[in-house]
């Protein structure tokens, strides 16, 4: 299988503030979840689980076992979150068939009949669904008038969703490796029948295959999730990554890009041929079986049957072996192998090395195709920086490193005061980031109202009602090119409206914050704002392209109030936007400009490298402010991160230390402080 994260970043994954588990996973963001997690509310952590499941491939060949294997794979997917019991599991299937056409609408029928029997005998629902039965289309050849048609195979794509009583426990596939000695265990619920029909060795060999995979006992299904869930709530589990997408191989070595380590797999266990043993001194002559001993390790690799690949502390072997006997899974389950110290992928068969490849190499190779359609798609250097990076051994990855203690609470005397000062939480057409935005500035001891635009030019709302006001990010005006000038130019171009923000800027004891559309806002109204003569304006992303990444940053020294006392910090943060690219319109304007943060690379350098720099600015800049360092500006939304929860990424450690808010909720917590 192949990296998909060039379509991962150009989608907003963060926004509304309430995503605890996106696709990409670890300090390296790798594109390899299981499952998506959304939390419910800013303050506790129950949420909500999605997974998909999908075998339209296997439909060329059997469309009922496609149909079987789509639910199985969204089962074993959402598997990784913490979801109380498979009951809680519901689906929603979405069919595509070419209805009428010859045969089709048979294997239809029998499929639709087949998925509900086997959710009938597991006890989970399909309460909602769609259909696309028009999936063919016909033309006339225009050169030789023959008709032509293409008709595509049925396919079934399964959502599953479930509500999460822990959104911080969802495991992913990310190896640990500071949990001491630990080992890797495959629980194969095709039971060593290693099917390779329509798998992904089959289609690069442009072959189908006669068989493929199935739901053959259909009580797996429950017993493997109830497992899982009892290893998990035990925390016996340290990763996890469903094998049916792509097979053992590509599994194992997506957990291991997710770590940045190598791994080793004994693959004995999984290659027996009970033929071999007749063979004398087979061990020592593989020649004489090499052919047959060849196809059953493509098999053990290649076979996308439904199972996953979970890892445990070598001292936890017994109970884990417990667990899974007791749930009749034991004769399915096996360990194949464990993380290695040499960054190196390793297949091991007969005790040689039939594949010692740097991983380096195949995580090269496993984002190849993306690379390559990334530089038709996007700015083609841009691709090329994203590619090459994947090269330095030494990146360490996304990281912490703070200069003040993120416990301390500098807001908590004027919170235990009772007094709430009241904040604007100011929205254009189509922003929707304000509800994260308000919740944050709740955290800190705000009382947020939200303002609309249209509140502003209708005089239902007066900025002197507010020492506070916060733009918002989102999508203002469809997030079209030039959105934020639009924004201000419904400022500018409004007599009410501009003397209402004049007024504002022009008093003492007021601030403001723009974050990425609220960020161009201020900005174009700079000439408005004392000391933001020299900011910026910002278009669009050198990339070409929306960006969705979670990024490093530093903060260096400015008077900016948001981030007194964090001078010198760098931490990752949520950026998404299109136009993020800063712009000056001198160059003595650049020098003037006091930056408030800044993108850098892992190995915390300033960089104008794509993707540390997602939007290509002079230096990483990213976030400026003003002399008195009342107003403030920024393209990140650190506003979607401040609860650990809300991180794609953070110290595992983070909880057992108590460290539930992240260290982002420190620049809301000095606004409060800042007004007293």
């Amino acid at each position: 299988m192949a990296d998909k994260s060039f379509l991962i970043t150009i989608g907003d994954r963060s926004v509304g503030g309430l995503s605890a588990r996106d696709q990409l996973v670890g300090p390296w963001q790798v594109a390899c979840a299981d499952v998506a997690v959304t939390l419910m509310s800013f303050d506790g952590y129950l949420g909500e689980a999605f997974a998909i499941g999908e075998r339209t491939p296997v439909a060329t060949i059997d469309a009922v076992a496609s149909g079987r294997m789509a639910v199985g794979e969204a089962l074993t997917n959402i598997a990784a979150a913490d979801v109380e019991s498979l009951g809680d599991v519901k689906l929603s299937a979405n069919w595509m068939a070419a209805a009428g056409f010859p045969g089709e609408d048979a294997r239809l029928f029998d499929t639709v009949r087949a998925v509900s029997d086997l959710c009938q005998g597991i006890g989970i629902a399909i309460p909602v669904g769609k259909d696309s039965l028009s999936m063919r289309t016909s033309w006339r050849d225009p050169d030789n008038g023959r008709e032509r048609q293409v008709v595509s195979p049925l396919s079934l794509i399964v959502t599953a969703f479930a509500p999460v009583t822990d959104a911080r426990r969802t495991l992913t596939p990310q190896l640990v490796l500071d949990a001491g000695e630990t080992d890797l265990l495959l629980i194969d619920l095709g039971r060593g029948r290693n099917r390779v029909g329509c798998s992904a060795l089959a289609q690069v060999h442009s072959a189908t295959g006669n068989e493929t995979p199935d739901v053959d006992d259909a009580a797996l299904l429950p017993a493997f999730f109830a497992a899982v869930r009892r290893l998990a709530g035990e925390r016996l589990l340290l990763a996890y990554h469903d094998r049916s997408d792509g097979g053992l191989f590509a599994t194992v070595c997506e957990m291991a890009f997710a770590a940045r380590c190598g791994v080793s797999l004994d693959t004995d266990g999984l290659c027996y041929d009970p033929l071999s043993n007749d063979v004398d001194g087979n061990e020592k002559r593989p020649d004489l079986l090499r052919g047959r001993s060849f196809e059953l390790l493509l098999r053990a690799l290649f076979c996308e049957e439904l199972g996953a690949v979970v890892q445990i502390r070598r001292t936890d072997r017994g109970r884990v072996m417990d667990i899974l006997r007791a749930a009749g899974l034991g004769a399915c389950s096996q360990f194949i192998g464990a993380p290695n110290p040499w960054d190196r992928i390793r297949i091991i068969r007969n005790a040689r090395a039939v594949l010692d490849e740097k991983r380096v190499d195949l995580r090269r190779a496993w984002s190849e195709t993306s690379y390559h359609l990334q530089r038709l798609r996007d700015h083609p250097e841009c691709a090329q920086e994203e590619y090459d990076r994947l090269l330095d051994g030494d990146d360490p990855g996304l990281s912490f490193s703070l200069s003040f203690d993120p416990a301390e609470d500098v807001a908590a005397p004027f919170i235990n005061s009772g007094a709430r000062p009241r904040v604007a939480i100011l929205r254009e057409q189509g922003v929707n980031g304000h509800v994260e935005m308000a919740a944050a500035f709740d955290r800190a001891g705000f009382a947020a109202v939200d303002v609309h635009m249209s509140d502003i030019l209708a005089g239902r709302a007066q900025l002197a009602d507010f020492n506070c006001v916060v733009a918002c990010g989102g999508f203002s005006y469809g997030d079209v090119l030039g959105a934020g000038q639009g924004w201000a130019k419904t400022i500018l171009f409004n007599a009410r409206a501009r003397d209402n923000f004049a007024a504002f800027f022009a008093r003492p004891a007021t601030f403001a914050l723009g974050v990425c559309n609220g960020c161009q806002m201020m900005s174009a109204l700079r000439e408005m704002i004392p000391g933001a003569e020299a900011w910026p304006r910002f278009e669009r992303n050198r990339v070409e392209q929306f960006e969705a990444r979670f990024s490093l940053v530093e903060l260096p020294a400015s008077p900016s109030i948001f981030f007194a006392g964090m001078a010198g910090s760098r931490l990752p943060v949520v950026v998404s936007h299109g136009e993020g690219r800063a712009v000056f319109a001198a160059h003595e304007h650049e020098a003037r400009a006091i930056v408030a943060m800044r993108y850098v690379d892992h190995h915390g350098r300033p960089s104008e490298v794509y993707p540390y720099n997602p939007n290509g600015s002079p230096g990483g800049a990213t976030g400026f402010t003003t002399a008195d360092g009342r107003f403030s500006i920024m393209m990140p939304h650190p506003e979607r991160v401040f609860r650990g929860v809300q991180m794609s990424w953070h110290p595992a450690d983070w909880e057992a230390r108590g460290r539930h808010d992240s260290p982002w909720l420190r620049m809301f917590r000095n606004a409060r402080r800042w007004l007293g």
